[in-house]
């Protein structure tokens, strides 16, 4: 094995890169070889699987939406303006990449809550709760993949070309026009590249969605959660359960490819 210039790489170098990459392989392999595959149509097909399942793609997509439509003008703003305080936004933003995901449903807890900041209002002016409910899943996944979009939104306002937005004002076109009509199809493919992202963080999230939202089959038990509980009694359903969340992982890496990955 070679690098670019010729030179030989170092046994230095191979061998714990060799061992880093058997450490992430391994356990992936492991899933794939104590997997039922005799029964594994039949498990697939189980009420349970299938009603985690279509409850993860719904919140998921659903907590996508909300990312997109909160997310994408944050990032704009954060790109775009300059304004005292910019650093702390960012830095807030990205925040939940680093928090713990129970911290995180705490802090939801705290806010939404019935005895929370915001809870307790909507509780006693419109009735609504929102922990332990569907609506709970889509606000806890919402808010630790959020980061992921407005990250590569950001960043692909960033580097795109403003020329074009200048002209078009220069036409005559406002600035919601502008926005609508030329900065969101410039940075389109990274507005898809940030909203796949985020869907998949969305659907792979565990702590702060037991933490907000419970862990009630047919309401608030996702794809994460039906394996934490599978784990206690089942460990073949928690590996099939495992194996569609890898599934999904692996079509999320395939399709982000070109985006994310240059060739040599």
């Amino acid at each position: 094995m070679s690098v670019r210039a010729g030179r030989r790489v170092p046994a230095a170098l191979l061998i714990p890169a060799g061992l880093g990459l058997m450490f992430l392989v391994l356990p992936l392999a492991g899933l794939l070889v104590r997997a039922p595959w005799s029964t594994l149509p039949q498990r697939l097909t189980e009420p349970g699987v299938l009603t985690a399942l279509r409850l993860s793609l719904v919140t998921a997509t659903l907590a996508t939406v909300l990312c997109l439509v909160l997310g994408v003008p944050l990032a704009w703003l954060l790109a775009r303006v300059e304004f005292r305080g910019r650093r702390l936004v960012r830095a807030l933003v990205t925040v939940p990449l680093v928090l713990p995901p129970v911290v995180g449903g705490v802090a939801l807890l705290l806010v939404f809550g019935r005895r929370g900041i915001v809870g307790q209002w909507l509780d006693s002016a419109f009735g609504v709760t929102l922990p332990f409910t569907t609506t709970g899943v889509v606000l806890a996944e919402a808010f630790v993949a959020m980061p992921f979009l407005v990250i590569a939104v950001e960043g692909a306002l960033r580097g795109a070309d403003t020329r074009f937005e200048e002209a078009a004002a220069t036409l005559g076109a406002g600035r919601w026009t502008t926005f609508t009509h030329v900065t969101l199809p410039l940075v389109a493919p990274g507005i898809a590249a940030g909203a796949v992202l985020c869907w998949a963080r969305a659907l792979g999230e565990f702590g702060a969605t037991i933490t907000f939202a419970g862990n009630f089959p047919g309401r608030t038990q996702t794809m994460p959660l039906a394996v934490y509980l599978a784990l206690e009694t089942d460990l073949q359903a928690a590996i099939v359960l495992s194996l569609i969340l890898l599934a999904v992982s692996v079509t999320i890496l395939a399709a982000l490819r070109d985006k994310w990955i240059t060739s040599p």
